[in-house]
This record gives C-alpha cells, structure tokens and sequence, in this order.
C-alpha cells in the first residue's frame, strides 16, 4: 500500500505540474494577444497629443470655463513631452491672452517638450498678447483665415472712481508706509510719478515680450510693435504664423514633422 500510495501521489503531483505549466502558457498568450491587439490599435491618429488652453491664461493648476492654469497646461505638455508613444503635441490656443507670468511659465514647458519632438500650435478663434507669446514658441504655428492673434504689448489699467465717491458722499482713507504703496488704488487718480513708474514696468515687460517674439518668429518690429491685432492671413504675411489651416491640418503636419525627425535621427545613427 505504501508503493501505490507513493505511486498515486507522484502521478497526481505530475499532473498538478503540468496544469500549473499549461495555465501559465495560457495566462502569456493571453497577455501577449493583449498587447499585440493595444499596439495594432495604436495608430498614427494617436500618436499625436492635441492640449487645448483655453479662455484667460493665469498662473494656477486649474481649468475652467473662462481660463486656464499654466500649471495645469505646463504639466500636460511635459507628461506628453515624456511618453514615448506620444511622437509630437498639437497645442490649440483659444485665449486672448492673460498674465505674463503665466506665458513664461507655459513657453518654458513648451521648450522642454521641443527638445524632445515636435509641437505645433493651431489657432482657433483667438491668440493673442499673452497667447500669441505661448504661440510662438510652437515648432510650427497654423491660424484660421479669420483667427484673431498678435496683440503684442502689455497693458496696466488704472480704474478711478473717485468721482463717484465723492458725489455720493463716500470718503475713503489710506495709512500707508510708503508713497507708492497704494498705488492703482481706484480711490483716487494716479500721481504723475505713478504714472511714470507704471510706464516704466509697462515698457520693460513690452521690451521682453517683443524680444522674444522677434527671436522666435524673425519677423520687423515695426510690424508688431504698436499692439494691433491682426487677421490669420495677414498674420502669414508678417511672420508670425506659418500657415493658414485647422486644427486637423496642424495635427497631419505634426505626424509629418514627427516623421521627418524619425528619419533625421535614424539617418545621424552610426552604421
């Protein structure tokens, strides 16, 4: 009884290691089919990221109906930046614009996503000031015939309702440290030397706006310089947008730049 005890076990331990060996076949053909059936349904349609920033650009991590954070749109471009299967970002721009503070945080993500694959901007009905300084760090910049975009300048608005103030018998008192302390307070008119100061930082965030665009885009400053906003098409004309198309044709053009660099970097490789 001992041997055929023995026997059974040995039989039946044999049998429990050849279940586990074809369970564990079975298990990798399924993974394999798995991500043989994910690869073969990775297209080149997605191999594009399409980011949209949208509404005011404010620095912030958030995204809502009127705005966008840079911190919310910064990480998205560098976690696209980052993913292998992403091989170039399309970045639509809808926004009249917003803070400086918030562009150079933005352009500063776009230029880390730019050393690693293409990223093409396209226009929608809006890019301009604080927009179009995003934009033009784009590998590429496509506008709609009628997209609104340049706006190149800054601007600081003064609001004074002292007037009303005083007709309606309010009075309103200010203990400060410092002469320019309240400075852009709606409860009085600007002083001369705060107009003054405030031009001085209008001219200096200009000066760096317009230095930028220039050295990104190659185009004259007398045609950007006063502020205006200008059609798609013109835009072309001028420089700062390459060409006229939506934002399918920019996505076709950033698989195209995607491929041109695949090609580029294979042909650099040593043989």
């Amino acid at each position: 009884m001992g041997f055929l005890e023995h026997e059974i076990r040995r039989i039946e331990g044999r049998r429990w290691r050849t279940a586990i060996k074809v369970i564990g076949v079975v298990l990798l053909v399924l993974v394999v089919a798995v991500v043989a059936t994910w690869f073969l349904s990775y297209t080149k349609e997605r191999s594009v990221s399409v980011i949209y920033l949208e509404g005011t650009l404010t620095t912030g991590d958030y995204v809502s109906a009127d705005g966008t954070g840079s911190e919310y749109v910064g990480r998205q471009i560098r976690e696209d930046a980052d993913n292998p299967l992403v091989e170039a970002i399309v970045l639509r721009v809808d926004s009249p614009g917003g803070s400086p503070v918030a562009a150079q945080e933005v352009t500063s993500d776009l230029e880390y996503a730019k050393a690693r694959k293409p990223v093409v901007v396209s226009m929608g009905d809006i890019a301009t000031s604080a927009a179009y300084a995003v934009s033009a760090h784009g590998s590429r910049i496509f506008a709609n015939p009628d997209t609104l975009t340049g706006g190149i300048g800054t601007i600081w608005i003064f609001t004074d309702v002292s007037g009303w103030l005083e007709n309606e018998g309010y009075n309103v008192t200010v203990v400060k440290s410092g002469a320019l302390k309240d400075m852009a307070s709606p409860y009085r008119p600007v002083t001369d030397e705060e107009r003054a100061y405030a031009q001085s930082i209008v001219n200096a965030s200009f000066q760096r706006f317009l230095d930028d665009v220039v050295k990104q885009r190659n185009v004259s400053r007398a045609a950007i310089e006063d502020g205006r906003v200008v059609r798609g098409e013109e835009a072309v004309k001028i420089g700062l947008v390459d060409r006229l198309g939506s934002l399918h044709d920019a996505m076709d053009d950033a698989r195209s730049l995607a491929g041109s660099e695949a090609i580029s970097s294979a042909s650099d490789q040593p043989s």
